[in-house]
């Protein structure tokens, strides 16, 4: 069983609709303050809303990521200069509660055209031990990383679901037509265009993970609690939200225990943070290793140039991992 807990709809509303109403007072401040070329200036505040600005934007803007390539975004720090730098942006897209730093900037930074993906679908609460059945295991609260994430420990990962990811491209491509009235039509285009190939990846994923010998994966981070309670598995995760946090010696035991129990073939590590929990356990336990990308930035060790390629990477990995029939 899933452990999760909804924002009210009604909340998820009001929120929608205070940005939209921000967006539609600042709407004819986009080509005055955009960038020199004549674009709209958009900051995202890591690469999942970055291609979602891109993909959305294409000419008519231009993307700056506060998270630059190969560094962990939850541990971002934001200089003043970037800070100012914001400020002067037509439009930011964020997700808050994921990095801090950046919630902290976007508040001082005074810019009017905010966009935060957290208000443009449901949040929940997955297992805080690191894997979504494990709460009434009787896990400790917080157990596996240092510090919450939005309300109640929520789940900031939202975009590793693209079900989830297509409902924050409609409302971040409904905050540009506000903001940019002119291409209002190239935005809703784009947006469409967008969703529709985020729902056949979905329906890529729903068929792939249908029919596999396991439903059981583990992790380094715990990141695909939404991918797993979309397509019907089981994470379970070394570390918790942030994947630095060194695990318990117990959990490691735990997870060996239940590698055993649930036939796991597989411990899954990531590019932008260390592998060694992940080789450790996997030596302990004779298992293999493979990576599953959580998608936080793109390197050239991504397994993929952009959300699209990575996400078939994972999807392949996964069904290798899991014994997909």
């Amino acid at each position: 069983m899933n452990v999760r807990r909804l924002i009210p709809t009604a909340a998820l509303a009001g929120a929608v609709a205070l940005s939209a109403t921000a967006l539609t007072a600042c709407s004819g401040a986009a080509g005055a303050a955009g960038s020199k070329d004549g674009k709209v200036g958009v900051t995202a505040s890591f690469y999942p809303m970055a291609f979602l600005a891109e993909q959305i934007g294409k000419d008519h803007v231009k993307v700056d990521s506060l998270t630059k390539p190969g560094v962990e975004p939850h541990d971002l720090e934001i200089t003043p200069k970037q800070t100012a730098q914001l400020g002067e942006a037509d439009v930011v897209v964020y997700l808050k509660s994921l990095q801090p730093a950046v919630d902290k900037a976007v508040a001082q930074s005074g810019v009017k055209n905010v966009v935060d993906a957290a208000t443009l679908t449901e949040l929940e609460v997955h297992g805080s031990s690191g894997h979504d059945h494990g709460a009434e295991e009787g896990h400790a609260e917080g157990e596996g990383h240092d510090h919450s994430h939005g309300e109640a420990g929520q789940d900031p990962h939202v975009w590793l679901d693209p079900a989830k990811y297509a409902e924050i491209a409609k409302g971040v491509g409904a905050a540009l037509a506000k903001a940019d009235p002119d291409h209002a039509a190239d935005y809703r285009k784009n947006t469409d265009e967008l969703v529709g190939k985020l729902t056949a990846l979905d329906t890529e994923f729903k068929d792939g993970l249908q029919n596999t010998a396991s439903k059981t994966f583990i992790t380094t981070h715990s990141a695909f609690g939404y991918l797993a309670e979309r397509y019907g598995l089981d994470q379970e995760a070394i570390s918790g939200v942030d994947p630095e946090s060194e695990p318990s010696p117990a959990r490691m035991k735990e997870l060996q225990g239940l590698a055993k129990q649930e036939n796991v073939s597989t411990v899954f590590f990531e590019t932008l943070a260390s592998d060694k929990t992940a080789r450790t356990l996997a030596a302990d336990t004779g298992l293999k290793t493979d990576v599953l990308d959580p998608l936080e930035g793109i390197t050239d060790k991504s397994q993929g140039a952009d959300y699209f390629e990575v996400m078939r990477s994972n999807l392949k990995n996964l069904q290798k991992a899991l014994g997909a029939k």
